[in-house]
């Protein structure tokens, strides 16, 4: 791996799609879900696509002008703590656009299983640094995971991939310098373990 592709591996699989990417394979996973009028599901990825990618990146210029960030790379965790704030501003707001449509169950749990993971990494960006795309990759693992056993689903090529794809995210972030082993695995704890709780509660 060089580190042109370990940077787009890090742009295509950014911790900020992940919720438009784990409802994309949701919705394309042959249950249900996969049944929602193609107008639901696309005002669902707009309005997801803007509260947790659009808006927050939006402010990351605002907040270099003033200096709270030096560069959108954010290499240390102090510099993570107000932009992971803002971005979790919006995805609650997102969240509750969300509950004025009638939506099936799962929909909701995932995005809150991924709202818990962020607040998550917050907590801990305060203390300590640790890997947010893996976070994110792995919160879609979770949810494809859950969402196989609860349907009795076999959707085994959806979880190679994105299995497989955090292999390579992983790989990326390791290669880049951006983390250590041990911020990769708590990262991927955190955006994991909340997606396999939320359902079953």
């Amino acid at each position: 791996m060089n580190r042109t592709i370990a940077t787009i591996l890090s742009i295509i699989f950014h911790p900020m799609l992940m919720p438009l990417f784990g409802l994309f394979l949701i919705f394309n996973s042959g249950t249900h879900l996969s049944f929602l009028p193609v107008q639901v599901t696309l005002l669902i990825y707009f309005i997801v696509f803007v509260s947790t990618c659009i808006l927050p990146l939006s402010i990351l210029p605002l907040l270099a002008q003033f200096k709270l960030i030096r560069s959108f790379k954010m290499e240390s965790h102090r510099e993570r703590i107000l932009p992971i704030f803002i971005t979790g501003f919006f995805f609650v707001i997102g969240y509750f656009v969300l509950q004025k449509f009638k939506l099936p169950l799962f929909v909701y749990q995932f995005m809150l299983a991924s709202l818990i993971s962020l607040n998550l990494a917050l907590i801990i960006t305060f203390f300590w640094k640790i890997s947010l795309h893996m976070a994110g990759i792995s919160g879609v693992i979770g949810g494809l995971l859950i969402l196989s056993i609860k349907f009795g689903l076999g959707i085994s090529p959806f979880l190679l991939i994105a299995i497989v794809a955090a292999g390579f995210v992983a790989s990326a972030r390791l290669y880049l310098n951006a983390h250590n082993p041990s911020q990769i695995f708590v990262g991927f704890a955190i955006g994991f373990i909340p997606m396999i709780i939320i359902p079953f509660l």
